[in-house]
């Protein structure tokens, strides 16, 4: 199994991304993530797909989404190539006594402390997806009460490959 991440450029408008999950399910392909937003043009939606397949089923995928009437267009964003970000906010059970290897551990990985209470911290982390298991990794001495990952949004480098409607 391998994985690919999808970067599709659709239109603004009510039920696309109910369309195109609707197409995973129906075929029975996973996704392991999903984000969506408006572009600098309101007219359309850009949704960054990680999914999970053979070659196969990878390319049957690709073609199937593409099909799709709102896509306007469809890129593979390749690791090499690309730039991947992903967003996490994680509440961190804490008292004061133990509050300050947290804050120092978040400081190391650039996170930002956006909320503190009697018994808790609440860290908001950006970067790859390698950089927020590594920063959960380290958290395993602590107890983690939430967790909200928003998957990976992502652009690929320069301009060669924009795409202008």
């Amino acid at each position: 199994m391998q994985k690919r991440v999808l970067q599709l450029l659709v239109d603004n408008t009510s039920g696309v991304l109910s369309r195109i999950s609707g197409l995973f399910s129906r075929r029975g392909y996973n996704i392991e993530s999903i984000t969506a937003g408006v572009t600098a043009d309101a007219r359309f939606t850009r949704i960054t797909i990680v999914t999970s397949g053979d070659d196969d089923i990878l390319d049957q995928i690709e073609k199937q989404v593409a099909k799709l009437i709102d896509v306007r267009d469809v890129k593979v964003l390749e690791p090499s190539n690309s730039v991947y970000r992903e967003l996490a906010l994680v509440k961190v059970k804490t008292v004061a006594s133990n509050r300050q290897p947290v804050i120092s551990l978040a400081e190391l990985f650039r996170a930002n402390i956006i909320d503190v209470g009697p018994e808790n911290l609440i860290i908001e982390l950006t970067g790859d997806q390698d950089k927020i298991n590594a920063f959960l990794n380290l958290l395993e001495g602590y107890e983690i009460l939430e967790l909200a990952r928003t998957g990976i949004a992502g652009l690929g480098r320069g301009i060669e490959n924009v795409t202008y409607l």
